[in-house]
């Protein structure tokens, strides 16, 4: 039996762009990067677009708006996020947040039924179109910063008597496609899958060369059993396996486990004997599961979505895989990306 998700999913979806590095995230990016980026991506065709309200605190969703409107709607797929409202204010306190987006807004943390439509609205007003074709929870488990009193327990209850009912109906009116969460850890996946009918969940860092074991061994089982697919991200971790000195959204070259690095180190020794660039296994390792229905990936100049689309269409030799599995680098059970 295939889900709602399966079926918005088309061949030409499975690939999508990120929208982490046009909010200015890591970096200042000039809206003219933007424009040219978003065009690069879809030149080559890349079809699939994932943004949300917290990326430049509604930064990316207008920049991507700003190209996505003058594209035919049901030529793409778009999926933004909600849980995270603004309010314009003189005196904003986004500078722990995205200190690069120029934002004149504050945060506000609603996960209520009222406060997830009133998400919606304002996405579809940034971006300019008519619906969005998947809408994630965000950012609804312990690893969020910026939680209120009770933290993420109290948000999640919210949530599942707000926010979950909420984009069911919302689903059933046609103002989205499909829904779920988008999470950096799984507990809010597996509780979500339990407690309510979601279509697809977003696993960020969850599923990489660096980490896996859990996503594969806990997190693929309980959602293949609910019939729920997952859109893999972060399959870089953040940018760690691409030679990004950060690691899973951290500072640069703050609080690296010195596991991760050796791991690192011995993942690029594998790859040097094999010919193989890591960068480009760990996309389509992180995008090999049966479960998986599409993989996104950030970036933020057309070289770097030219670089990542080249990546999934590279063939890498069995024997690359073979070796990781006999050094215990990856699950024995992970799948081998095929091409």
């Amino acid at each position: 039996m295939t889900n709602r998700a399966q079926n918005i999913f088309k061949p030409e979806f499975r690939f999508g762009l990120g929208g982490v590095p046009l909010g200015n995230e890591f970096e200042k990016r000039t809206d003219s990067d933007a424009q040219a980026t978003l065009e690069a991506a879809w030149s080559m065709g890349v079809r699939y677009y994932d943004v949300a309200p917290w990326y430049g605190l509604g930064l990316a969703e207008r920049r991507f708006g700003h190209f996505l409107h003058n594209q035919r709607r049901d030529d793409y797929l778009l999926s933004s996020k909600v849980g995270k409202l603004f309010k314009a204010s003189k005196d904003n306190n986004h500078a722990d947040m995205f200190p690069l987006s120029d934002s004149p807004n504050n945060l506000v943390i609603d996960y209520t039924a009222d406060g997830v439509r009133r998400s919606i609205e304002d996405s579809l007003q940034r971006l300019g179109v008519s619906h969005l074709d998947i809408a994630f929870v965000h950012d609804l488990s312990p690893d969020f910063a910026f939680f209120p009193d009770g933290g993420w327990e109290k948000q999640y209850d919210i949530a599942r008597k707000g926010a979950f009912p909420a984009l069911s109906k919302m689903r059933d009116e046609g103002i989205i496609r499909a829904w779920g969460v988008g999470v950096n850890t799984p507990f809010a996946i597996l509780k979500v899958i339990e407690d309510a009918d979601p279509d697809v969940c977003l696993c960020a860092r969850q599923y990489s060369l660096i980490e896996h074991a859990n996503a594969l061994n806990e997190v693929l089982p309980a959602v293949r059993a609910k019939n729920v697919s997952l859109v893999m991200a972060s399959a870089l971790n953040a940018g760690l396996i691409s030679g990004s000195p950060r690691y899973n959204y951290g500072k640069e070259n703050f609080n690296i486990p010195p596991e991760v690095i050796q791991k690192l180190a011995q993942l690029r020794a594998v790859a040097a004997r094999h010919g193989v660039d890591l960068r480009t296994a760990a996309l389509q390792f992180s995008s090999a599961p049966a479960e998986a229905v599409a993989l996104i990936v950030g970036a933020g100049s057309a070289r770097e979505i030219q670089e990542n689309w080249n990546s999934m269409q590279t063939k890498i030799p069995p024997e690359f895989w073979s070796e990781l599995k006999q050094q215990g680098l990856i699950e024995q059970n992970a799948a081998e990306p095929a091409l």
